[in-house]
């Protein structure tokens, strides 16, 4: 599919709930399916990759059901029953990947994990490693990817497990592995990933002896659980508004975890006009609405290394943002996003050029001069960030912007398209000719 997008003729103007955060759907489906008993999820998003953590806990034995929205899961008590060919797809999502090897390494019955070519040419030594030490039969290919092919096993033991990188999918990886651990596991990272699974695994009535710790043999219970919005799906609204003179959007019920707002703290050292309002608790997450209202006063920040992490997924549409914004913005500390569903710096580098903009790309980040950007053909590699990222900023292009493999958008936000057209953009989406 190819997603064209027109300058914008008026500013954009309204209020959009985001769709249900990706991170946190993943680990409440997860989760829900270890419990006993039924759970209640609210705002699941159901994109392509969280459908895909759902078909796997149903084929692990969970039950899904949906009742006027919500989503319904009977556990499985902790004990997931073997896969009906021991294959479980897990399409695009790293996220899902990842925290399922955890749990499936403590299982008594072998099974493999696979995905689509993105997917198995992403790096999992980094998981592999940690499950390793505990005592799983775990192997990768012979390049450290996927497919991941996971022995049955008579028992894990637990560690200390001392990260490398702060990474909430090697944390949660390791932490549901200790679930089925013999003594206490606990991770430390060089500093706070997403803290989503600690602030989780308690409403499922995990105690964790410490804040980043679980006890082996500890039992998953049913609850109802509510998903709030996603800031990483929110945040094409904001840019979108931060760029587009005479723009004033509002984001409803946005989930505000410190440890995912660096987008936002970025916007306001580049001057942008953000206000949040009606902050309360969802669940275990702090919520509220986010409005920015378009002003001529964004200038070029250098970004803090130290915001990296909170904001590794949003750092494709920082990166087309900054192609607008007066000055050099300037990105280090992001080696990351080389091993994203693709190379992220080469990719938006890639794009930004086809649309005029001057830059410099580096190893772990690019610097980028603020200007005018021109129309383009631009590719996405099948990112859906890349091609959402390359979309809004084709809401301010001299001309016309068509962005290839844009049915990728699908994997995370389902509904971008037709959230920005409700605000006052132009796009379509089409199907090759």
């Amino acid at each position: 599919m190819i997603l064209t997008v027109e300058p914008a003729d008026t500013g954009l103007k309204g209020e959009i709930t985001p769709p249900g955060d990706k991170s946190i759907s993943h680990r409440a489906l997860i989760f829900s399916s270890l419990a006993s008993g039924q759970s209640e999820i609210s705002g699941l998003l159901e994109s392509e990759d969280t459908l895909a953590t759902m078909k796997a806990c149903e084929q692990l034995g969970a039950v899904v059901d949906r009742d006027r929205g919500n989503i319904f899961v009977t556990g499985t008590g902790g004990s997931f029953s073997p896969p009906p060919d021991g294959l479980l797809d897990m399409g695009n999502s790293g996220t899902a990947m990842r925290l399922l090897a955890g749990v499936l390494s403590g299982q008594g019955f072998d099974s493999t994990l696979s995905g689509d070519d993105s997917l198995n040419s992403r790096p999992m030594k980094r998981i592999v490693v940690p499950l390793t030490m505990m005592g799983a039969d775990i192997n990768p290919t012979q390049a450290g990817t996927a497919p991941l092919s996971i022995r049955a096993c008579s028992g894990l033991k637990a560690i200390e497990y001392v990260s490398p990188v702060a990474s909430a999918q090697i944390k949660s990886c390791v932490l549901l592995a200790g679930l089925f651990a013999s003594g206490t596991t606990s991770v430390r990272e060089p500093r706070l990933s997403r803290d989503h699974t600690e602030r989780m695994l308690p409403i499922f009535g995990v105690k964790l002896p410490s804040s980043c710790s679980v006890e082996g043999g500890s039992k998953l219970k049913a609850c109802r659980f509510a998903v709030p919005a996603d800031i990483s799906s929110a945040v094409f609204a904001l840019a979108a508004a931060a760029m587009t003179p005479g723009s004033d959007v509002s984001l409803r019920q946005v989930g505000l975890n410190p440890t995912r707002t660096g987008f936002l703290r970025c916007l306001e050292a580049m001057g942008a006009d953000i206000s949040i309002s009606n902050q309360s608790a969802q669940s275990t997450e702090p919520v509220g609405d986010i409005r920015l209202v378009f002003n001529d006063r964004l200038k070029a920040i250098d970004v803090p290394e130290a915001l990296i992490p909170d904001m590794i997924d949003e750092l494709p549409m920082l990166m087309a943002l900054a192609a607008t914004t007066p000055g050099v913005t300037r990105i280090r500390g992001a080696a990351e996003l080389r091993v994203k569903e693709s190379d992220r710096i080469a990719v938006m580098a890639s794009g930004l050029k086809k649309m005029g903009v001057e830059l410099q790309e580096y190893p772990d980040g690019i610097d980028i001069k603020g200007g005018k950007v021109s129309g383009s053909h631009v590719e996405s590699a099948g990112d859906h960030r890349c091609a959402m990222s390359f979309a809004v900023l084709g809401l301010v292009a001299s001309g016309r912007v068509k962005i290839e493999d844009a049915e990728f958008i699908a994997t995370s936000y389902p509904g971008f398209v037709q959230d920005m057209t409700l605000l006052g953009a132009n796009m379509q989406m089409e199907s090759r000719s």
